[in-house]
């Protein structure tokens, strides 16, 4: 049972919906103020393996068919909702989904609750204000798998294969660990992303959260649409001087290079599921607070609502160039080979499903995983035939800013 009512009296929300969150396993996914939070837990699935989505499909089919669905709202993210993070690699792929207690929505000035798995004459829970999360105290940070001199090493390697001829393309990762004198609550860095990185998804599943700026894909009444991000250059404050950083970006035949393998990439795995597509033939630069991107939105429509779901999407689009490589079994096959560490849930679809097979799925970038007073960060960059490790170690650094950021404020 699920059922979905709207809150009639906008005032009574707080000005931020994680301000609603309790501890007991707290959800989120917003962007720019609108979203989801929830928390509870009424089902749960764990799949892993080459057939991790597969599995995940199968168990949301039997769930979401199964279920009575009241829904007085009917606009994306209301009635039975699943929170979904998924690993990255086949192997071990280890994967969740989650179907929560308590879902409190917003969208375009309307707000909801969902109550699922309780009697239909349950009353509505109260939307009270939570106390503000204590802040991580004395946080140290320390390289994780590698120190960066050796993670130079593993790209100056992967750079030496390209060159020869064995692939295009491949995104190499490091990991940070940050350590804590007492149990960090995640809520605390939710809330610093979501206020400094308000172009981004800020998401949390199952101890996995962060703020990406890359949406893997959305589908929505039959539309789906993909952002594209590959190329990267560190912001330095100076308006100016960004500006001048940002035509140099969109100019880098590099960069370029890169973020066509990307865009290729997602526009050739949409195109079975699509009856069209359209791929601008120019990119955007995208600028956030510590760096700016190359953009591409990809977008398409589904053959019929019967279609795909979004989730189907998400395991065709996965890994992208954007995440892997290119080609892409040789890439996923050299990360596995040489960067050192297991992703884990690390660059991996992360986001919602609904009954209808409606949802949006981010790629778990800008992100960490979360374990008592320990927190691992996670970094990665785009690796072609003129990369050098160098700037290379400088990009990863800079993309680690916004987690580490957040557990020092």
């Amino acid at each position: 049972m699920a059922r979905t009512v709207e809150v009639v009296a906008p005032d009574s929300m707080p000005a931020s919906l994680l301000d609603l969150l309790p501890s007991d396993e707290p959800m989120a996914w917003l962007r720019r103020g609108e979203g989801m939070v929830a928390w509870g837990v009424a089902a749960r699935c764990r799949t892993s393996g080459p057939d991790r989505f597969a599995d995940a499909a199968d168990w949301w089919q039997q769930v979401s068919s199964s279920a009575f669905v009241r829904d007085e709202v009917r606009t994306p993210g209301t009635g039975l909702i699943c929170f979904a993070s998924f690993g990255f690699a086949d192997d071990p792929g280890d994967s969740v989904l989650v179907v929560p207690r308590v879902i409190v929505g917003t969208r375009r000035g309307r707000s909801w609750v969902t109550i699922i798995g309780q009697d239909e004459l349950a009353p509505m829970p109260q939307l009270d204000t939570q106390p503000m999360p204590p802040a991580p105290r004395n946080v140290t940070f320390a390289d994780g798998a590698m120190s960066g001199a050796a993670w130079e090493s593993v790209v100056a390697d992967a750079v030496r294969r390209i060159g020869s001829g064995e692939l295009e393309k491949v995104v190499l990762a490091r990991d940070l660990v940050a350590t804590a004198d007492v149990e960090i609550d995640v809520r605390w860095p939710l809330r610093e992303l979501a206020e400094g990185y308000q172009m981004c998804w800020t998401f949390h599943v199952d101890r996995l959260f962060g703020a990406t700026p890359e949406l893997l894909v959305r589908r929505e009444r039959g539309l789906v649409t993909s952002r594209v991000l590959a190329g990267t250059i560190r912001r330095t404050g100076d308006d100016e001087r960004d500006a001048g950083l940002a035509g140099q970006l969109a100019r880098s035949s590099k960069d370029l290079e890169e973020h066509e393998y990307a865009v290729r990439s997602v526009a050739d795995s949409l195109a079975p599921y699509c009856s069209s597509t359209n791929v601008p033939e120019v990119p955007f630069v995208l600028h956030l607070p510590n760096v700016m991107h190359l953009a591409t939105d990809v977008t398409g429509v589904v053959h019929d609502s019967d279609g795909a779901s979004v989730l189907e999407l998400a395991a065709a689009l996965h890994p992208s160039a954007a995440v892997g490589g290119t080609p892409t079994k040789v890439a996923v096959e050299l990360i596995a080979e040489i960067e050192g560490m297991d992703r884990g849930r690390y660059a991996g679809p992360v986001g919602w499903i609904d009954a209808d097979g409606d949802g949006e799925f981010g790629i778990a970038l800008r992100s960490a995983q979360i374990e008592a007073h320990q927190v691992r960060l996670f970094a990665g960059c785009g690796i072609v035939a003129d990369s050098d490790p160098e700037a290379e170690l400088a990009e990863a650094q800079a993309k680690f800013l916004p987690v580490r950021d957040a557990l020092t404020d």
